[in-house]
């Protein structure tokens, strides 16, 4: 009987240690609903695409700068150079990518009829 006892106690012991980690733990966060939670600030379409096209093009500026160094022997870093002429040739390739999904959208709504 104090064996059935025993082999009681270990899994009781193992499901408050359980419960005890689960209380532990903080509450999941989820983030309110945008429709019916009044926005904190509005967003500038302008400013977010002139930020963009600074950023492409400020990333394919450090790409040639890295790539002469390179090739004018000031640097030996040419794997760096190589990753940096990657990520402002994929930058470029995705600024492209939106721009013509936007002017699709754009002919898509002036042919609607009024």
């Amino acid at each position: 009987m104090q064996e059935k006892v025993l082999l009681m106690q270990q899994p009781l012991s193992q499901m408050a240690e359980v419960q005890a980690q689960i209380q532990s733990f903080d509450a999941i966060k989820i983030a309110p609903n945008p429709i019916t939670t009044p926005q904190a600030q509005a967003v500038d379409f302008t400013q977010v695409i002139t930020n963009t096209l600074n950023n492409v093009d400020q990333q394919g500026r450090d790409a040639s700068a890295k790539m002469t160094a390179v090739d004018t022997g000031q640097s030996d870093d040419l794997v760096g150079a190589m990753v940096a002429s990657q990520k402002a040739s994929l930058a470029f390739s995705a600024m492209v990518q939106v721009r013509n999904k936007l002017m699709t959208a754009y002919d898509d709504v002036m042919k609607m009829p009024v």
